[in-house]
């Protein structure tokens, strides 16, 4: 019997969409009352008239939005303008090769190594304390300010390194150089000529990984807990708080709060293309008039993103130091002794949580890739026949914040008796690796050359021989990369294990978030490297794997 051929499309979309849905639906019955494992079996408003008066509801309100928009659009504005202004310039090509161990690095490594950075007695105050005469930290709100900079500083660290990757990819399928001749014949200066004819085509690609950017800053729990304000906390950090209360009744209130956030979430992106909307009627304006000043601001603007690499470089070493520092005291700038005692003293558990992480992250990647490759194999083969549209719903986890379905997928892990496991926290994983890949793999795929696939047919290859001894080995840098992002992903992973692991599932990630609420920083810096490390040896196989398997292959190396 054949296989229709929309059947791999169809697997790929219902293994993200199905679990999404239930755990929607999930949360949404709680959040009007209805739940009848805690004997509420008819439908209330209560739980909303509870959350509604929470106090400092209207300042978790105003927190949540202020870091989301403005994480994103800190992140956006430094990408754009940088690629405005040295697009052509030897430092575009420079800053590319830092990418990938700011990528390889999970948010919340990220945001311990700007703990590490920007705390009243962390290194940037070290640095400064000769020049402002210090000899005790400053009694400033550096992190976890009731203004939310922090956590808005802290987002645009590990989201402006993802834009501008897929601000390259972009790149590369737009006919970037003929338009910037077009308009410099026109008088144009280039960082306004790129402004004008080539960001554009490039935002209309990238406008996905935008809002998903948009939706992990407005959702974001364990950078919130890390960087943000801790009384009242975002609105992201409210309903983990109650539904983990040990009083069961705080579960209605949770769900409430964890709507009301799916609800600004959807909002907020209805908000950001109505303004993307207005900005992009008021550049084709620009364009149009043919003015020319502003290339000077452009340049100065396109230093934002350099230092934002900066930062994110000196986080990522911030929090190795911590890692291997004895005594340091304030305001010395170098600890008085480095050793691995730490690491020693942790070594048992780290090997323990580090297995633990691979055993979901490993499988959950693999899955990802065999899931991604078939989908795409299949749209590649048959077209419309396998209902490529359909691949568009697997990138809704990316979309949504993870408060607003976890909570419901737990519930139905507990109903089939899988809450706690390894499966369910696999399947948990696998809904938000599955999405990265993809957008990871996609434009490679689709960019092979036919012609490849066609002669193998010609010389008597069947399909199968064909992907395997064809498409595969050309797509090996492309399905390493996915790789690499698999793993980070999931390493990075904190909501999807709490509640798929009903809180006994322990990895690097939420070892190191329960360490940051009062912990040895020593400790904790062990933790955030590791967990650092375990992606970025797997970045570096990326880079190296595909130049040993092809040194006797030219023109493969460079796919």
């Amino acid at each position: 019997m054949r296989l229709p051929a929309c059947l791999p499309v169809l697997l790929l979309v219902g293994t993200v969409l199905l679990p999404v849905l239930a755990g929607l639906a999930g949360t949404l019955l709680p959040a009007f009352g209805h739940l009848p494992a805690l004997g509420a079996a008819g439908w209330s408003l209560d739980p909303w008239r509870q959350l509604l008066a929470t106090p400092g509801l209207g300042t978790a309100l105003r927190l949540t939005l202020t870091s989301g928009f403005g994480a994103t659009a800190l992140s956006l504005f430094s990408v754009a303008l940088f690629c405005a202004a040295f697009h052509d310039r030897p430092l575009f090509r420079r800053v590319q090769l830092w990418l990938a161990p700011l990528l390889a690095t999970p948010h919340l490594a990220m945001g311990v190594g700007f703990l590490a950075l920007a705390a009243p007695s962390g290194l940037l105050a070290r640095l400064l304390a000769p020049l402002l005469g210090l000899d005790r930290p400053p009694d400033l709100a550096t992190v976890n300010d009731p203004w939310g900079l922090a956590l808005l500083l802290g987002l645009a660290l590990k989201e402006a390194p993802w834009l501008l990757l897929m601000s390259l990819a972009a790149l590369n399928q737009t006919p970037a150089a003929r338009l910037m001749a077009t308009a410099r014949l026109l008088g144009q200066p280039a960082p306004l000529a790129w402004l004008k004819v080539v960001f554009p085509l490039v935002y209309r690609q990238i406008r996905l990984p935008v809002h998903a950017v948009l939706a992990y800053s407005l959702g974001t729990v364990e950078m919130a807990l890390l960087l943000g304000p801790g009384n009242p906390p975002p609105l992201a950090v409210l309903p983990v708080r109650w539904f983990l209360d040990r009083d069961l009744a705080m579960t209605f209130p949770a769900a409430a709060a964890a709507i009301l956030l799916l609800a600004l979430t959807l909002a907020a992106m209805a908000l950001w293309e109505g303004v993307a909307a207005l900005a992009g009627r008021a550049g084709r304006h620009w364009a149009g008039s043919g003015a020319t000043s502003g290339a000077i601001a452009v340049r100065l603007g396109a230093l934002l993103l350099p230092v934002l690499l900066l930062l994110a470089v000196g986080s990522l070493g911030a929090v190795l130091l911590w890692s291997v520092a004895g005594p340091w005291r304030f305001p010395d700038l170098w600890p008085r002794r480095l050793d691995l005692g730490t690491w020693a003293a942790q070594r048992e558990g780290l090997l323990a949580l580090a297995g633990a992480t691979l055993r979901v992250a490993l499988p959950a990647t693999l899955l990802a890739l065999a899931l991604a490759g078939a989908a795409l194999e299949a749209v590649a083969r048959h077209g419309r026949a396998a209902w490529p549209w359909l691949l568009g719903l697997s990138y809704l986890p990316l979309l949504l914040p993870q408060t607003g379905f976890l909570f419901g997928l737990q519930v139905l892990l507990l109903q089939l008796g899988l809450d706690g496991g390894l499966p369910a926290v696999l399947w948990a994983h696998l809904v938000f690796v599955l999405p990265h890949v993809l957008l990871v793999l996609a434009a490679p795929w689709a960019a092979l050359d036919p012609r490849l696939a066609r002669s193998a047919a010609a010389l008597g290859a069947g399909p199968l021989r064909v992907l395997c001894t064809v498409k595969l080995p050309v797509l090996l840098r492309p399905l390493l990369a996915a790789a690499a992002v698999g793993v980070a992903v999931s390493v990075g992973q904190y909501l999807a294990t709490l509640f798929a692991g009903g809180g006994r599932f322990a990895t690097l990630t939420t070892e190191a978030l329960a360490l940051s609420s009062g912990g040895d920083r020593r400790v904790l810096g062990v933790f955030a490297t590791l967990q650092a490390a375990i992606p970025l040896a797997c970045y570096a196989l990326v880079l190296l794997l595909p130049r040993w398997v092809w040194r006797r292959r030219a023109g493969l190396r460079a796919v």
